[in-house]
C-alpha cells in the first residue's frame, strides 16, 4: 500500500511539472534580458604622478535606440589630436552624438538587434525621422540608400571590431559577413549594417575624425 501510494505521489509530482512547462510563457528573441552593463576601467595619476585606476564601474551612459534597433554604450571620447590625457571628468557626460568632435574621437559599443526585429515593420524607404540632436538623421540623410534601410556616411575613419554574434556590413555594392574577431576599417564611404541571425551581434568602434572622402581623380 505504501509502495502505491508513493507511485501516485510521483506520478502527481510529474505531471504538475509537465503542465507547469506547458503552461509557461516561451522566451523569445524580443523578451530576451538586457545585455549585462559594460565595465569600464579608467587610469590616471595620483598627486605623486604615480599611476593608479581611477575608476572601475559599469560604464554611465548606454541608450536604446529604438528606431535604429541598437544598443548605444559609450566608453570614451576625445577632443584633440594629440589627445590631452589631463582632466579628472567623464568626456562622456552629455548627450549622445554620433559622430567624434573636430579633431577627435568617440570609442563606443554597439549592440544590433536581429534583422527581423529592427526592420521587421520598417518600409525600405522611411521617411526621415525629425533630427534628435544626434547628427544620426544627418548621417542616414547623407548616405541613404535604396540597397537596404539604415544606410549612412560619416566624415570619419572607422576601426570596428566584432566582440560576438555575426553581422552584415553592407556597401552600395557589395556586403561581407563579419564574425566574432573579424575587424572592419570603414573609411568615410556609405554603409549599413545587416544583422540576419536570430541573436544579438555586438561590436566595438572607434571613430575618428577625418576629412570627407574625395573622388580619386583620374591620371591620363
Amino acid at each position: 500500500m505504501l509502495d502505491l501510494f508513493r507511485r501516485r505521489q510521483i506520478m502527481g509530482s510529474a505531471l504538475g511539472f509537465l503542465g507547469y512547462l506547458i503552461a509557461r510563457p516561451a522566451l523569445s528573441a524580443a523578451a530576451a534580458p538586457p545585455s549585462p552593463p559594460i565595465r569600464r576601467v579608467v587610469t590616471g595619476i595620483d598627486a605623486a604622478g604615480g599611476s593608479i585606476i581611477k575608476s572601475d564601474n559599469a560604464a554611465p551612459h548606454v541608450y536604446r535606440r529604438g528606431p535604429e534597433g541598437v544598443v548605444i554604450t559609450e566608453l570614451w571620447q576625445t577632443t584633440s589630436s594629440p589627445a590631452d590625457n589631463s582632466g579628472t571628468g567623464d568626456p562622456t557626460d552629455g548627450p549622445l552624438r554620433l559622430m567624434p568632435p573636430k579633431q577627435g574621437s568617440v570609442f563606443r559599443i554597439i549592440e544590433f538587434m536581429p534583422d527581423e526585429q529592427r526592420f521587421g515593420a520598417t518600409p525600405l524607404k522611411a521617411p526621415p525621422s525629425p533630427d534628435d540632436g544626434t547628427g544620426i538623421d544627418t548621417a542616414l540623410k547623407k548616405g541613404a540608400s535604396a540597397r537596404a534601410p539604415g544606410f549612412h556616411t560619416t566624415d570619419t575613419t572607422d576601426y570596428v571590431m566584432v566582440l560576438s554574434g555575426e553581422i552584415y556590413a553592407l556597401t552600395d555594392k557589395d556586403e561581407v559577413l563579419l564574425k566574432a574577431g573579424d575587424v572592419l576599417i570603414q573609411r568615410g564611404t556609405s554603409h549599413g549594417w545587416s544583422n540576419r541571425s536570430k541573436a544579438p551581434a555586438s561590436l566595438a568602434f572607434v571613430l575618428i575624425d577625418a576629412q570627407p572622402l574625395q573622388l580619386e581623380s583620374k591620371s591620363g
